[in-house]
């Protein structure tokens, strides 16, 4: 009986090796470009469509969200603002055009760097890797029921994984698309759901070079057949997002500080760009 289950489950990992083999090496960009693998399927852009209708609404709600305010606290003297110059709302409502303007480069910038990371953390991590996917299954046959069942736990884990990260792409995909919306909350002093919506955004790049340099050192370790430790690595892998959650939470910062942040993320990502150049 232990031979049958150790050959079924050895048949089932040598049916998953068609996948394996560089799967790690192009979820990056999968996740950060979503829409460049759903162009190539669909034969349209996406996100570029979706951006023209989105763009014109976020513009138009936060014309309409400057005029409203403007009129609220300067005409009918409403609110806690009225005591504020008028030209510290003008200058709010030339912030939330330009961001929502030009965050599409912003990310670009981003998600290079993300990217450029990810592929050095795979490099320096693979380098310990002294099996192939192939030995790793032969010797796994030949370790008994209880390595086969952590290798295939191990599988499934890896799998679900990759899964995420397809979730993490229409999640970022989503919240590209709805940027000019959100920069309608850069018209009030604490930055309204900007500031939070800015937060998603690195919480979930962090989340993704975190995912793959576990996930790759995972698969060293598997490789080289320790198991606990790489199925350890791939459990941690995927509560990652629960795991970061506890402690990258969102600024804050009052008044303009979600926009000074922007500001200081385009200051460094150019530098980083640069140097990686």
């Amino acid at each position: 009986m232990e031979v049958i289950l150790v050959l079924l489950i050895v048949a089932v990992l040598n049916g998953c090796l068609a996948f394996t083999d560089g799967m790690l090496e192009g979820v990056t960009p999968l996740a950060l470009n979503a829409e460049r693998y759903m162009t190539s399927v669909m034969g349209t852009n996406l996100l570029e469509s979706l951006t023209e209708v989105i763009f014109g609404f976020g513009v138009s709600l936060i014309i309409l969200k400057f005029v409203k305010k403007g009129f609220d606290t300067y005409v009918l003297w409403n609110g806690s603002d009225a005591e504020e110059e008028p030209y510290y709302l003008v200058i709010n409502f030339v912030k939330a055009l330009a961001v929502a303007l030009c965050f599409p480069a912003i990310y670009g910038w981003m998600a290079d760097i993300v990217t450029d990371m990810s592929a050095q953390i795979l490099q320096a991590v693979g380098e310990g890797t002294t099996y192939t996917w192939a030995a790793w299954v032969s010797g796994v046959s030949s370790a008994g029921i209880v390595t086969a069942i952590f290798a295939l736990v191990f599988m499934i884990c890896y799998f679900m994984l990759y899964f995420q990260f397809l979730m993490r792409g229409l999640e970022m995909l989503i919240l590209r698309v709805g940027i000019p919306i959100a920069c309608a909350g850069l018209l009030d002093n604490d930055s309204g759901v900007f500031k939070n919506y800015l937060a998603t955004f690195f919480k979930s790049m962090l989340t993704v070079i975190v995912q793959i340099a576990l996930a790759k050192l995972g698969v060293a370790l598997m490789l080289n057949m320790h198991i606990f430790w790489g199925v350890a690595c791939m459990i941690l892998a995927l509560r990652t997002p629960k795991f970061l959650a506890e402690f990258v939470l969102p600024a804050t910062s009052g008044g303009h500080g979600a926009v000074n942040n922007v500001y200081h993320s385009v200051r460094l990502a150019g530098m980083a760009k640069s140097v990686m150049k």
